[in-house]
This record gives structure tokens, sequence and C-alpha cells, in this order.
């Protein structure tokens, strides 16, 4: 009997999903050795399967997705978040810094129809995760190679390196050195290969902290760029706002306050 796998998505933009399902043909040999049972983007749809191995995109933002994560949890061997959404909360996790009923009723004709909670959490706050795949959105490559480290009863392989090597191993050339650009590169763990630096741009810190990321170091060396506090604030305050230590730097360098002024 196969092992069986489920994709779940909670709020998010599916980009995600959309990545698993770029994989191509590499997607096709998984489905010889894996049984999809769930995932609504690509067909199979049930939701209250037991799995081996499930995958889940998306934070928690509203009381019915609590209730739902839980059991998803119960009916499965192995969790693994995938994606910015799902393992520190995404660009939505933004609302942790505002007045979200504020917002709502500014936005909504009918806002009270509208059931969500106060925040926007990583699915970690609510149950245990075995492993995290971070990223905005996730590389394709790392989920098919955590299966297949599953299926050969291996713990998957999580790189804490920062972006700055995947730079170096490309040749590109420093765009905080040479352009005096605000990289986030160097407190942000690698994964998407260097897609921003290797077209002249900033890191954006889409792939989360590193391990031991020192940012009050960087923020420090933006302040010698020219960037105010709140800019700084926001480099921290981002895609992955609720990751601890991004959070932290946020606050360390300018409690922002997001309005919808």
């Amino acid at each position: 009997m196969k092992p069986r796998l489920a994709v779940h998505k909670f709020t998010s933009c599916d980009g995600c999903q959309l990545a698993f399902l770029n994989a191509g043909e590499a997607l096709l040999t998984l489905s010889d050795m894996v049984d999809m049972v769930h995932f609504s983007e690509a067909g199979a749809v049930d939701l209250d399967a037991s799995v081996d191995i499930a995958f889940v995109e998306g934070s928690i933002s509203t009381p019915d997705e609590e209730m739902r994560i839980k059991k998803i949890r119960e009916n499965s061997k192995y969790l693994i978040t995938i994606g910015a959404c799902a393992t520190a909360g995404g660009v939505q996790a933004l609302r942790n810094l505002a007045d979200a009923k504020e917002w709502v009723s500014s936005i909504y004709a009918s806002p009270e129809y509208i059931h969500s909670l106060s925040t926007s959490t990583p699915i970690s706050s609510h149950v245990r995760v075995d492993w995290e795949l971070w990223g905005c959105p996730v590389n394709s490559h790392q989920v098919l190679e955590a299966i297949r480290f599953l299926l050969s009863n291996a713990s998957p392989r999580i790189k804490e390196d920062s972006e700055c090597l995947e730079c170096k191993r490309k040749g590109n050339v420093c765009v905080l050195v040479t352009k005096k650009q605000p990289c986030m590169g160097p407190v942000t763990k690698l994964g998407c290969g260097s897609l921003c630096p290797s077209v002249g741009r900033g890191c954006y810190a889409c792939y989360g902290p590193k391990e031991n990321p020192n940012p009050p170091a960087l923020g420090k060396k933006f302040e010698q760029l020219g960037l105010n506090q709140e800019a700084i604030a926001q480099k921290f305050l981002h895609i992955n706002n609720q990751a601890p230590a991004f959070n932290k730097a946020g606050t360390y360098f300018k409690g922002i306050k997001i309005s919808n002024e």
C-alpha cells in the first residue's frame, strides 16, 4: 500500500500549491510513489482523510481554521508547513500590527458577516509541526526532496545557510556592497536560488530568517545607507513578519502601527 499524502490550504494566495504543481514531470513520478488523497488544487478532495504526510499552506485567521488544523494534525503522521503564510503568518499577518476590526469595517459593506480572528498566525502556534519549509512561494524542489526523505524513513534536510552563500556560488555581485541597496540576504535562509540579487535587486527575505541571523547588525548597515527607522522596521515586518527574529528586529528599530488612513 502506497503512503497517503494530502495538501491542505488555509488563509493564503495558493502560490505554494501552485509551486507544488509546477514541479511538472516530477509530480507525475511522485504520483506513482504516493496516493494523493487530498489536494483540491489538483482535483482530489477528502478533507478528513487520514494520511502519512500532510502539507499545509496558509496561516490561521478564522475560528473555523483553528478547529480544522487540529483535526488535520490528528489525522496526520507527519505535518509539514509550506510557505511564509504557514511558517510565519504571511503578509496577511500585518494585521497583527493594526486594529483588525477597524480594517474590516472600512473594507466590507457588511462587516458583521466577517468572522475572523484578530490575528493571523502560523500553523505552529496551534499544533505541533514536524518540519517547516519556508518561502514565498515555497521551492517545489524542497517539497519533493522532503517527500523523498520521508519515503526513505529519513528526516528531511532543512538548509539554514544564508542567501549570501547562494549568491557567491552563482557569482553574483553583492548589491548591498556595490549598489548600496538594502538587501536582506545576510539574514535570510537560502532556497530561492538568489532570484532577486541575480537580476540586480536586493533580497526581500521571502525565505525567512537564517540560523543566528543577527538582524540588528544588518539594520545598522541600512541606517548607514540612509534608511530611517520606520523603513528599516518595515524591511523586517514584511512577508515573514511573525518570524521571531524578524518581529523582534522590527520592534527594536521602531514599533510601527499600520493604519488604514
